[in-house]
């Protein structure tokens, strides 16, 4: 090919784009800018709120925090600024409190709910929060998923005397486990739900296990997988915290070795975008591009 005329050219038939994918992770908040590169200016996310924090005394256990994503398959987030763009990433609800929520631009995912205290009903959240337990009388519900679709509702306690079981908090796959008579009693978090939107597959939003009485031997559940925390157990240890940057959901004490509840965990923003350098194989110089306009020859 020619070289370049010094009057400027124009660029070659045989550009060569290469292309990969970025990806760009909150684990806190903070503001985002996209990659100059990245055209349609569209970006897949993955947003997961704080979860809720467990009730106190034999409370529930904390429900995910709420769980969006348009990966894989979606829909994506389109007419992305190219100046910077608020990110907040939700905290994880102390004990007997809910999460917070996580926002990306239009996107906002729910806060978990709590866990309902020792004779109260689990809150409603991005997943519900267990309902605690009681001597006597109905079962407390857990708390319902609302709004719909970023996860799912807390457990039912189970209730006897000197014997129950709260429920577990819901997870972004599946819903709490009611209490339940036996071992564990109190009923198991709900499942998590896979994600590859950084390229390998990782599970978030575990709800948090409900807690017990376990003055006749009772045992707390465990914790829903992808973050959501385990009960104390038998004896003085503690109840656990959820898992950071998951919204996993906090999990009930076993009463009467401990009344505390659990913190849950934080949430995550995760976004994937086309980046890539664009490369063209030659530039026609303009003496030449002029030669062909004039044979008539130039498409």
């Amino acid at each position: 090919m020619a070289s370049t005329g010094a009057n400027g050219g124009i660029v070659g038939p045989d550009n060569d784009p290469t292309t990969s994918e970025k990806i760009t992770t909150f684990t806190e908040s903070g503001n985002f800018t996209q990659s100059p590169t990245n055209s349609p200016a569209e970006i897949d996310y993955l947003v997961i709120a704080g979860g809720g924090g467990a009730g106190t005394d034999r409370g529930g256990g904390g429900g995910a925090g709420g769980y969006k994503t348009s990966f894989p398959g979606g829909t994506k987030i389109s007419s992305v600024p190219y100046s910077s763009t608020p990110v907040v990433v939700g905290a994880g609800g102390g004990g007997n409190s809910n999460g917070n929520d996580s926002t990306l631009l239009s996107i906002t995912s729910t806060a978990g709910g709590k866990g309902g205290t020792w004779t109260n009903s689990g809150t409603a959240g991005g997943s519900g929060g267990g309902g605690g337990g009681r001597d006597s009388g109905g079962p407390e519900s857990g708390g319902g998923a609302s709004p719909s679709g970023q996860g799912n509702a807390g457990g039912a306690s189970w209730i006897a005397n000197q014997n129950s079981g709260a429920g577990g908090g819901g997870g972004a796959g599946g819903a709490g486990s009611n209490g339940q008579p036996g071992n564990p009693r109190g009923g198991p978090g709900g499942n998590g739900l896979a994600n590859s939107i950084t390229g390998s597959s990782v599970t978030r939003g575990g709800g948090g296990a409900g807690g017990t009485d376990g003055r006749n031997g009772g045992v707390a559940g465990n914790g829903g997988p992808g973050g959501g925390a385990n009960g104390g157990g038998i004896g003085p240890g503690p109840s656990q915290a959820g898992q950071a940057n998951t919204g996993g959901g906090g999990s009930g004490p076993t009463w009467p070795a401990s009344s505390s509840p659990a913190g849950a965990g934080s949430g995550v923003v995760i976004i994937r975008e086309p980046e890539g350098t664009f490369t063209a194989s030659g530039v026609w110089p303009m003496s030449a591009v002029n030669t062909f306009i004039k044979a008539g020859s130039w498409l």
